[in-house]
């Protein structure tokens, strides 16, 4: 999803808990969204005067103030700011009282990624900030790929691979020059963690490179003890 004029999506997400604000910023970043976090209240605040967001993640819990109160916050800079909450409380009460107080959704923890893709997908389309693409490429240096079609190209030639390789091979593409650990990569592209069979990403990426950097200079790299990078080439 982009704005109509091409733009790409902002996105805030809100979390004190640096594991959860990474997870959801890798997703976000891989659906092409342009992504700041801030680990508490006040710094949401800040960020959101510095970036204008489209949308908001935020956590009802935060060490320095409640989520409710980062969302009245941003609501008076914002009006119209979509705002999906986070929150570890399933109480209804919890659930009516932050939408009573402006959030446009919730999310309850333990979540999925893709829940919180999906509900935030669904508010920029409720609220016309976006509408969803078509025909969407991406492209890093001489390797293209095509969302719809699931096709692959690298210097313009035909590339075949199989529904798990492209989803992979996507991955890497939409947080191009970004370290991604096996762990991220297990969440994403497998959706679980394989019972810690980390060695499945291992074998997909040598796939990947047979098909992708056999005989070009290479673009996927390995930096050992972090993951794997996907770069375009000089």
């Amino acid at each position: 999803m982009r704005h109509a004029d091409g733009r790409a999506i902002s996105v805030l997400v809100v979390d004190d808990e640096p594991a959860i604000a990474e997870l959801i910023s890798v997703a976000l970043r891989y659906e092409g969204w342009e992504v700041t976090t801030a680990g508490d209240g006040f710094s949401a605040v800040v960020q959101a005067r510095q970036t204008r967001p489209d949308v908001a993640v935020v956590d009802l819990m935060l060490p320095d103030m409640s989520g409710l109160e980062v969302l009245a916050k941003l609501r008076r800079q914002y009006p119209d700011l979509p705002v999906l909450l986070l929150t570890a409380k399933d109480a209804v009460e919890d659930r009516i009282a932050g939408l009573s107080a402006g959030g446009d959704d919730y999310v309850t923890k333990p979540f999925s990624v893709e829940e919180v893709v999906l509900r935030l997908r669904g508010l920029l389309r409720r609220t016309g900030i976006a509408e969803a693409e078509s025909g969407a490429q991406v492209i890093v240096g001489d390797l293209v790929l095509d969302e719809d079609s699931h096709e692959v190209w690298r210097a313009g030639e035909p590339i075949e691979l199989t529904a798990t390789e492209f989803e992979l091979l996507r991955f890497l593409m939409r947080n191009p020059r970004r370290v991604l650990s096996k762990a991220q990569i297990l969440d994403r592209v497998w959706s679980y963690d394989f019972g810690g069979r980390s060695n499945i990403v291992e074998l997909y990426v040598s796939y990947l490179r047979k098909k992708i950097d056999s005989g070009r200079e290479p673009m996927i790299h390995t930096l050992r003890g972090a993951g794997y990078v996907l770069k375009p080439t000089s």
